[in-house]
């Protein structure tokens, strides 16, 4: 059954800047859950949105740091950490940098700040600088995205007249790969490989894949912001009999394939080999909400998943939106 919340284009215009991408998720609308709209709005944005669409949210940013301009309670509250961190001298220089990447590359230097310092976005910065053109609209029309997210959660939560304790899990399968248009671009111009600083373990053989068939990330929307330093770990069930059973949660059959902490954005390292083709079988994802959130509901959450034969070379992102008291996730790509 879908939400009965009452949507204007100025809702998603206030979570992004694009008209036609606000005029498309009115369209869309009534969503069945939070969920449905994250799933649609990334369809949107990657899919239907053209580079002058993108181009017209990347402007809605104020630089970090800037005071000339006009600026939302989110984006105040989204830079808070930035500017809490910074000094005269590095918030000076940020604006410095700001300044050189715009002359550059025609838009504002785009970031998910929620949650970063100011030495973190400059040195971020500084090293994205030195990518070329289509590398960087690549990488700010994710960052859009991450931002897009962390505002629909919020606009959610704002509309909502009561809030359930705990949110249902369930799965909501994507209509279209919500990267494609990005993975092309890619593909056609080389990408730049980023080195990753997890634990991360070796590729398997020559792939084609750029990265695992199974990830994660986790967003706090009760803080607006990505969940940062959550230890995951992810599991295969390996036994004659198919499916665990619902008493078998501790079960040796579980054989662990890898483990990481998420980063600064709210995702993890590597959990798992690159791959292909991912064996078909069930899959449990973990996460140790309780030391990321001591005062909260969940100790830890597990996700327990099926992959079948004919989805072994699909992609399975899998993320996690957290608060204290309730938890969310479907599956995404």
């Amino acid at each position: 059954m879908a939400e009965q919340r009452s949507w204007t284009e100025n809702d998603f215009l206030s979570c992004c800047g694009s008209s036609r991408f606000a005029r498309a998720m009115m369209a869309a609308s009534p969503f069945s859950d939070l969920q449905h709209a994250i799933q649609l709005a990334r369809n949107i944005w990657f899919n239907e949105i053209d580079v002058n669409g993108w181009l017209e949210a990347f402007a809605d940013h104020p630089p970090i740091g800037a005071t000339s301009k006009p600026i939302s309670q989110w984006s105040k509250e989204e830079q808070s950490t930035a500017v809490a961190t910074s000094t005269d001298s590095t918030m000076q220089e940020l604006i410095e940098w700001n300044a050189r990447y715009k002359e550059k590359f025609g838009f504002v230097f785009l970031i998910c700040a929620s949650g970063r310092s100011t030495p973190e976005i400059l040195s971020e910065l500084k090293k994205r600088y030195s990518n070329r053109l289509i590398i960087e609209l690549e990488i700010a029309a994710q960052e859009e995205m991450k931002i897009t997210e962390l505002r629909l959660a919020r606009l959610f939560e704002s509309k909502a007249s009561t809030a359930p304790s705990l949110t249902t899990l369930h799965s909501v399968d994507s209509v279209k790969k919500s990267e494609d248009r990005l993975g092309v671009i890619g593909a056609h111009f080389a990408a730049v490989s980023k080195a990753s600083t997890d634990k991360t373990l070796p590729h398997s053989g020559n792939p084609r894949r750029t990265r695992p068939p199974i990830t994660t990330h986790v967003l706090d929307v009760a803080r607006g912001s990505p969940g940062k330093g959550i230890e995951v770990q992810l599991e295969m069930w390996k036994s004659h009999e198919k499916y665990p059973s619902f008493t078998e949660q501790n079960s040796s059959n579980w054989t662990f394939l890898g483990s990481s902490v998420t980063d600064s954005d709210g995702r993890s390292g590597h959990l798992m080999n690159i791959i292909d083709d991912i064996a078909p079988g069930i899959y449990r994802i973990s996460f140790n909400t309780g030391k990321y959130n001591p005062s909260g509901f969940f100790p830890y959450i597990s996700i327990v998943f099926e992959i079948r034969e004919s989805q072994k070379s699909e992609h399975f992102h899998v993320p996690l939106l957290l608060s204290p008291f309730s938890v969310t996730t479907y599956r995404g790509c």
